[in-house]
């Protein structure tokens, strides 16, 4: 039996975290129809009555990062008397913070999203990704944090996406049997080189998809399973020759593949 749930997220800035902490929550429940109301940019209190006139309309769970005192009690106080429920997720991290630095958090909205030093180093392993991708710009390579292996449709351009999103710079070959990789990828020395593997089963589906949403005939080398497999052992030859760390992509979304190599990125640090 399905639930309907109305899910009010309140933010005083892009409301992006709010967004996935909802996300994260709500994963965890299943037969939840979840109708969602977005207020990102709630700063005034003559935005946040209009807001509350929607929630007495359609009651429901109140989740709010909002900063500013008076504009977070109107919203405490209004939702209190309809009988509705407020979170504030970050409250219990600022205040463990507080007590363990010693001073107050400054309380400024959307500090997080300040167009820092990091914010621009996103912003330039965003360009290096998209520019290095599918084996392209190899000659740079040495300039990456990361450079992803694997063969044609284990998710090397997606997982390159999500870690550029995250700030690191990185570049993925495609491994084919007939087309040796260049020299250059067996000497880098900065990034680390990751080999993604997968199951042939997975694989072949995964392509025979591919091949009829561009109308091509599924029936070539690239889903027969003798080739996939001589194609898969050729790769895991070349990552064991090398040394390199291998994940199997077979059951992992492409966060997990993701937080797998920053891991192993971390522990790279760490070990030097």
């Amino acid at each position: 039996m399905t639930t309907r749930l109305h899910l009010h997220l309140l933010s005083d800035s892009t409301g992006e975290t709010l967004e996935n902490i909802a996300k994260a929550a709500l994963a965890q429940y299943d037969d939840v129809e979840t109708v969602r109301h977005f207020w990102p940019m709630v700063r005034t209190e003559s935005h946040l009555e209009r807001i509350l006139q929607e929630i007495a309309q359609n009651p429901g769970l109140v989740i709010y990062t909002l900063v500013n005192p008076a504009t977070r009690r109107i919203l405490e106080s209004r939702c209190h008397a309809l009988g509705l429920p407020t979170v504030a997720p970050l409250d219990p991290v600022n205040a463990a913070l507080s007590g363990l630095l010693g001073v107050q958090a400054k309380m400024r909205p959307g500090r997080q999203h300040a167009l820092d030093a990091a914010y621009f180093a996103r912003v330039d392993a965003i360009q290096f990704t998209i520019a290095h991708d599918d084996g392209i710009g190899w000659e740079e390579w040495e300039e990456a944090d990361i450079v992803l292996a694997g063969v044609s449709r284990s998710s090397k351009t997606p997982t390159s996406i999500y870690l550029a999103n995250r700030g690191y710079k990185t570049a993925n070959i495609p491994i084919v049997v007939e087309s040796p990789p260049p020299p250059s990828l067996y000497t880098l020395k900065k990034p680390l080189v990751v080999g993604l593997t997968t199951s042939a089963d997975r694989l072949i589906a995964i392509r025979r998809n591919r091949l009829l949403s561009l109308n091509q005939p599924p029936d070539t080398d690239y889903v027969e399973q003798e080739a996939v497999n001589r194609e898969l052992t050729f790769a895991r030859r070349m990552f064991a020759d090398n040394d390199w760390p291998v994940i199997d992509v077979t059951r992992r979304s492409i966060e997990e593949t993701a937080a797998a190599i920053i891991s192993l990125v971390n522990q790279r640090k760490a070990d030097a």
